[in-house]
């Protein structure tokens, strides 16, 4: 008995030290106090300390260790794993990695997440997002932009750069705004919600793009020449990155420029002769500098260098000779600037390569860093901008429209996919704040870029197509009194561009992460291939011995957490929040855990395994989304008021990553997967969907004038104004609530309960009958021209809707 007591004691102190993390040292004299407590009760014999110091000690002697155990494991290693390509490192070495590290570790440190600083806006940023920002929203007609224009009107084009919409992110000694990446964030989502293409417009200049490679990579004179001609809307940039044969697939562009000497300006010297066939490049017809990645070849060796020189950008001004521009694609009727451009043989100065020649090769590491950037700022913010407007209208539509006697809202029915659209609209906007807060403390985070591009796009679409529902012919006939029918339209872009969704998540989420994010696995590939032999050797040995600790902890981490359903881990607060925090460091251990044991079956298989890649990196993603909307949560003030959008984010992001997970256990590598359930899911699913009643209470707080729906829609645009019709039907919400208790009165007098319609007709009973003032029957004539607005749709003359005769599309041959 006492023997059995002794092992149950060492298993819980090794057991306590792995869940601690605690060092090997430290665990071994706890091992080794353990067996002489037993050698005092007479229970451990000479043998078994003999057996312990021949395991112990060679794990604690570090030169033993690395000569006995890390040399032949580093010279296996080496064999097996196949050296990076230099593509490959930059790609894996660009950016920088930030919390998600942390949720990869498999211990979040929550105090770390809410000392973030809660992002905010400078009274510059919010005075031009009260002044310009507002005015050109009130200057936007989104149907005649995308029905009758096919473009921004010319006035909003010059407002657009007159204002200096265009240089967000230029320096103010060039001219420019020097805005932070929230204010950025918050101006796009604005823009958003009034118009897909007015956004996509402003969005472009300040993400990827000739502006923020200039910036960090130009010469001094590229800077000085065109930086101010930029901020001044003096040119008007776009960039060439993806052409037919390359899209999210970018590092495989076949554009390509020989090195050589020629003719340029009427002098020689050395160039480039470069040939390109882009597509999709958005702002690429109205352009007037170009800029382009392409591959540099210098057979001849005119620069010194290798002959194949690798991706590289230059600045291409449109108006040179053979740059070809002008033609617009078609994008599912939205209407902004975008097409394609070629070139062939173009010949032009190594002066045109941003940073000049000696960054001739750089550009794909160029390109990595600052996509990181601009991919965390537009798409998300055009995404969550969106969803904000859809939010508080449908909320304001299902109040107004009435079936079966009673607000459409109030039916279970309409309560389930508006809460999805209440939801993400709250937890969107919190992944943006938490984004451009990384963003602005300097950070460039591919990973946390990927996760919200793809996530964040993927969400609107769905709220979009919810918000179609419940809106019904509304949603469905185009004209000025619909605001979702062209977002509908627009989302499959959002969802195509910047790296298509499906090979986002497939491929680039965890197949950055599990490098980046990683404690140890980054450690051990440098260590492997570093020219010096001992650092590699002392650099692998502590990687490979710290993982294995790693995996060990989080292997007892699970265990312990998946038996006690994570009751006792630590949690930040102890309010409604505790068990979600709790659950997340559960779901982080489980990550952890099954991302070692994934790369230790699968090796350099796994990035062909992409539905197991995905199914991890969903893990990855859905608690970056519960941090996120967490840390809003806590930004906020920790208001009850919020708490049921906060509970329905945080339940269905944390419900969305059990079923990756579940799925991922179904599936896992050599049969493991019902072994690790016992481990990970000992006592079944832990997680529920948001319930009915949370359902219910997010519905209504749509439907209900208060600070929550405002907080729900903050920064957006809802001005009553001619071109808003969002703007209008809120006015027209708040018409039809203080409508209601005066069309009770009115029933009341008349002895009889009256259609909720025909409110101006109810005004004039109640004047009949002298329980009405005239400020009251002002109120509900006033209301019923609203309220048959906001359910009516638009109809047209059919000489309106006939096509003009246009041109056929010009079918163009690959060059």
């Amino acid at each position: 008995m006492t023997t059995l007591l002794l092992i149950i004691a060492m298993i819980l102190v090794l057991g306590t030290m792995s869940y601690l993390r605690v060092s090997l040292v430290t665990t071994t004299i706890a091992a080794a106090v353990v067996l002489a407590v037993g050698s005092a009760l007479d229970i451990v014999n000479t043998v078994t300390w003999i057996v312990f110091l021949v395991i112990a000690l060679p794990f604690n002697i570090k030169s033993f260790r690395q000569n006995v155990i890390s040399r032949p494991l580093l010279k296996v290693y080496r064999g097996i794993m196949p050296e990076m390509s230099t593509t490959e490192k930059e790609a894996i070495e660009a950016g920088t990695t930030w919390w998600e590290a942390d949720l990869f570790a498999g211990n979040p440190n929550w105090k770390k997440l809410h000392n973030y600083p809660q992002a905010r806006l400078t009274a510059e940023e919010q005075a031009f997002l009260d002044g310009p920002v507002e005015e050109v929203c009130k200057m936007v007609n989104h149907h005649m932009v995308s029905h009758e224009l096919g473009d921004l009107p010319q006035e909003v084009w010059q407002y657009l750069k007159d204002h200096g919409f265009f240089a967000m992110i230029i320096k103010k000694k060039y001219g420019g705004l020097e805005y932070s990446a929230y204010a950025q964030s918050r101006v796009l989502q604005k823009l958003a919600g009034v118009s897909s293409e007015l956004a996509s417009t402003v969005g472009v200049p300040n993400s990827l793009g000739p502006g923020e490679l200039l910036q960090h990579y130009g010469t001094e004179e590229q800077q000085n020449h065109y930086l101010p001609r930029l901020a001044k809307g003096l040119e008007v940039p776009c960039f060439a990155l993806t052409s037919p044969e390359a899209g999210s697939d970018a590092g495989s562009i076949p554009d390509f420029g020989i090195v050589c000497k020629g003719e340029f300006q009427g002098e020689e010297v050395l160039g480039m002769k470069l040939t390109w066939n882009k597509r999709y490049i958005t702002l690429a017809p109205v352009a007037t500098v170009l800029g382009l990645a392409f591959k540099l070849k210098d057979p001849d060796r005119l620069l010194g260098k290798e002959e194949d020189l690798g991706i590289t950008c230059a600045l291409i001004p449109t108006d040179i000779p053979g740059v070809e521009t002008g033609r617009r694609h078609f994008p599912l009727n939205c209407m902004f600037q975008n097409g394609p451009t070629r070139g062939n043989e173009v010949f032009v100065p190594l002066s045109f390569i941003i940073g000049g020649p000696s960054m001739a090769g750089q550009g794909w590491r160029m390109l990595v860093e600052c996509l990181s950037v601009g991919r965390g700022i537009t798409l998300p913010s055009n995404s969550a901008g969106g969803v904000k407007t859809a939010a508080v209208a449908t909320g304001a539509y299902a109040r107004i429209r009435r079936q079966f006697k009673l607000p459409i809202g109030k039916l279970e029915g309409i309560e389930e996919p508006m809460a999805r659209i209440g939801g993400n609209a709250y937890l969107m906007d919190a992944v943006t704040s938490l984004t451009t807060t990384a963003i602005d403390l300097g950070e460039k985070p591919s990973v946390i870029s990927a996760i919200v591009k793809f996530h964040l796009t993927d969400r609107m679409q769905k709220c979009i197509i919810d918000a179609m529902d419940i809106h019904g012919g509304k949603g469905v006939c185009l004209g000025p009194n619909n605001y979702l029918g062209r977002g509908y339209q627009a989302a499959p872009i959002a969802i195509t561009v910047e790296g298509a969704n499906i090979l986002t998540r497939t491929m680039i989420i965890y197949g950055q992460g599990a490098i980046r994010c990683h404690p140890y696995v980054l450690a051990e590939m440098e260590s492997a291939f570093d020219a010096d032999a001992n650092r590699g050797l002392t650099n692998f040995d502590n990687a490979i011995f710290g993982h294995i600790g790693f995996a060990v902890s989080n292997f007892t981490r699970s265990l312990w957490m998946g038996l006690t359903s994570s009751h006792f881990s630590n949690s930040p607060y102890s309010d409604k929040t505790k068990r979600y925090y709790q659950h997340m460091n559960r779901f982080s251990a489980n990550l952890a855990l099954l991302s070692d044991l994934a790369m230790g079956t699968l090796g350099g298989n796994l990035k062909r395994k992409e539905r197991i890649s995905a199914r991890l990196g969903d893990l990855l993603s859905q608690l970056y989304l519960v941090s996120a909307t967490l840390k809003r949560y806590q930004d906020d003030g920790r208001l009850t008021e919020d708490f049921p959008l906060v509970q329905w984010a945080v339940e269905d992001s944390l419900y969305k990553l059990q079923d990756s997970l579940d799925d991922l256990l179904n599936n896992f590598p050599m049969g493991l997967g019902h072994a690790l359930r016992l481990v990970i899911f000992p006592l079944g699913r832990p997680v529920k969907r948001p319930s009915d009643l949370v359902d219910h209470k997010v519905a209504k707080i749509m439907q209900t004038p208060c600070a929550s729906r405002d907080r729900l829609g903050k920064g957006q645009f809802f001005t009553n104004c001619e071109n808003n019709a969002v703007g209008i039907q809120e006015q027209t919400f708040v018409d039809i609530l203080a409508a209601e208790p005066l069309y009770d009165k009115v029933c009341k007098a008349a002895g009889k309960r009256l259609p909720f319609m025909w409110l101006d007709k109810i005004a004039a009973e109640g004047k009949a009958l002298g329980v009405l003032s005239d400020a009251e029957i002002d109120l509900l004539e006033r209301a019923e021209i609203g309220r048959m607005k906001s359910i009516n749709v638009d109809d047209f003359d059919t000489e309106v809707l006939r096509a003009n005769q246009k041109a056929p599309a010009k079918q163009e041959q690959a060059a």
